[in-house]
């Protein structure tokens, strides 16, 4: 089935950075396009970036130019490094495959507060 662990939230201020890291247990990671998504409360789960299997990467409006996603193949791991954070950026974040029909189980995702 595959697991998928993130980590790397915190309290952040306003204008700070973060860098969030997922490790994925899934087989053939190399080939599957991620993506992070988060999900603030009373919310629905967005998508923030996706990047695929080649690297090509594209963003939401509301991060561009402020969030990078990269992966690291040989470490079964994706990144999202997060900078001028602004407290609309407070949300659970969560990693998984870009593609729905072929997301795993939702792990438990990394608290980001964006607050002074």
């Amino acid at each position: 089935q595959g697991q998928l662990v993130e980590s790397g939230g915190g309290l952040v201020q306003p204008g700070g950075s973060l860098r969030l890291s997922c490790a994925v247990s899934i087989s053939f990671f190399s080939i599957y396009n991620m993506g992070w998504f988060r999900q603030a409360p009373e919310k629905q789960r967005e998508l923030v970036a996706t990047i695929t299997s080649g690297g090509r990467t594209n963003y939401a409006d509301s991060v561009k130019g402020r969030f990078t996603i990269s992966r690291d193949n040989l470490k079964n791991t994706v990144y999202l490094q997060m900078n001028a954070l602004k407290p609309e950026d407070t949300a659970v974040y969560y990693c998984n495959i870009d593609e729905v029909e072929l997301r795993r189980s939702w792990g438990q995702g990394t608290q980001v507060t964006v607050s002074s």
